[in-house]
């Protein structure tokens, strides 16, 4: 038998959204032919493989930490402070226009001590005397390093694997990977500190979703009456009738998406489903007054002032307990060219006790096996002096060459030191760890090859490793 083929209507051929024909074309019409060949990838529908972690909760220290002063001490430099650093340590380094001109550049050693730590001898900085006492659950990654020298490309870079704004956050990527373990709740959430020093700026789009669907987007919580924006119900609407406008646009959405072909419109009514839902859940979730005072004494003072770094990884307990897939805390701050002393000193006392705190909660609860926990800036900051140098004032200035960061819970080997730098903190010295490599180790413990977990959009595959990374089996347990 025969099947005859009726040549296609106008209507067949404008049934693509001008979005959806935008969004899967790189070539214009060409593309339209390779559309046969080029299929898009299908969603992810789970873990390629065992995941050892199933949630994340990343403590993002925006403005990049010393690591000479928290997670990579060089007490050694001592001898040379002051000295010039050099010519064959700085090598080709790339220099910021804030200390560029400088005609010499002075090392700069710690004004504070360093101690070693638990079995595992771990040395921190004398500023995180509470991280201290859970070091034996850290991985400290010494030799992290990354291609940005300025915070706005860097700290995109860390959010969504490329320097240039646009592409999906991690959040949004695993949310799109994995999905959701609560319909009630977002996937993905955002938590930004009220009390830190906000010397740059934070973008909505370090969260948002790119060209994922938006769903998959961050969900900023704030503090107050009202933690997410626009999410109660307005003067004289009930929620009968809130119920009864999302079920006529449930109607309005199915004759839009056979008309449209538009997986947005499926995305936004997926959304007001989920506000609807969250005008009871989020309430509940952001209620801290349940909580016990050992609990409150545990993360510190600030835990009881909503808003905070500390109230906030208390409230991240909460949210990954209720099974959000991935929290991820902002804390300004960290930016000391100047006044190093005086600015690190309150930075880590804002935020020491509460993050070894979140560690040992998680880990009391019996959560922290499977939740991996992520803190670290998006560089880190030079041997050298920024500035003049005195007593209690002198900067570093920005040092994308090598950088520290740690890991717990969530499948990574535990009281333990990846990589190292050279005497001055300036340069790897071995196991170098890129920005792409993290990304690529966090989706492994997730359960998800980082090459695999792709989005088609304008003629290519696109990922949240971009074309790199690699898995970095020696912070694996």
């Amino acid at each position: 038998m025969t099947m005859s083929h009726r040549p296609p209507s106008y209507d067949d051929l404008m049934r693509a959204s001008r979005r959806h024909f935008l969004g899967a074309s790189a070539l214009g019409l060409g593309a339209l032919a390779m559309g046969d060949v080029l299929a898009t990838a299908p969603a992810p529908q789970g873990p390629s493989f065992a995941p050892r972690a199933k949630r994340v909760i990343y403590l993002f220290q925006s403005g990049g930490p010393s690591q000479f002063e928290t997670l990579d001490p060089k007490p050694g430099l001592r001898t040379l402070h002051g000295q010039p650093l050099p010519a064959s340590v700085l090598g080709s380094q790339r220099l910021t226009g804030m200390s560029g001109y400088q005609a010499s550049l002075p090392i700069a050693s710690s004004f504070v001590g360093a101690s070693k730590h638990g079995a595992s001898g771990i040395e921190l900085s004398d500023l995180l005397p509470h991280t201290a006492k859970v070091v034996d659950d850290l991985c400290v990654i010494r030799s992290m390093h990354t291609e940005a020298i300025n915070h706005d490309p860097a700290i995109t870079f860390f959010a969504s694997g490329h320097q240039i704004a646009g592409r999906p956050s991690m959040g949004a990527w695993l949310s799109y990977g994995l999905g959701s373990m609560n319909r009630d709740l977002p996937s993905f959430i955002v938590l930004v500190s009220k009390d830190a020093n906000r010397d740059q700026p934070l973008y909505a789009r370090l969260w948002g979703s790119g060209f994922l669907p938006s769903e998959h987007q961050g969900v900023q919580f704030r503090a107050g009456s009202e933690p997410v924006l626009a999410l109660s119900n307005p003067e004289g609407v009930s929620p009968h009738a809130r119920r009864a406008m999302l079920d006529a646009l449930g109607g309005l959405t199915r004759a839009a998406v056979a008309r449209e072909s538009d997986p947005e419109v499926d995305a936004r009514l997926a959304q007001a489903e989920l506000a609807f839902r969250m005008q009871t859940s989020v309430p509940e979730a952001t209620d801290l007054s349940g909580e016990s005072e050992a609990t409150f004494d545990l993360y510190g003072p600030g835990s009881r002032d909503p808003g905070t770094f500390a109230a906030n990884c208390l409230l991240a307990r909460r949210l990954v307990e209720r099974g959000v897939r991935f929290v991820q805390l902002f804390h300004q701050g960290w930016d000391q060219h100047g006044g190093l002393p005086g600015g690190i000193s309150h930075q880590c006392r804002q935020t020491d006790q509460a993050s070894a705190a979140l560690v040992m909660d998680l880990k009391r609860r019996g959560l922290l096996e499977d939740t991996l926990v992520v803190w670290g800036g998006e560089f880190g900051r030079t041997a050298y002096c920024q500035g003049r140098m005195t007593v209690d004032d002198y900067g570093r200035d920005h040092h994308p060459r090598c950088f520290s960061v740690w890991m717990a819970g969530g499948g990574v080997k535990a009281g333990h030191v990846h990589g190292s730098t050279d005497e001055f903190g300036s340069n790897i010295v071995d196991d170098a760890v890129h920005v792409h490599d993290l990304h690529a180790t966090m989706l492994h413990l997730l359960g998800i090859d980082h090459e695999r977990l792709t989005w088609f959009y304008q003629g290519r595959h696109y990922r949240l490793t971009d074309i790199a990374g690699r898995v970095v089996s020696g912070v694996v347990a």
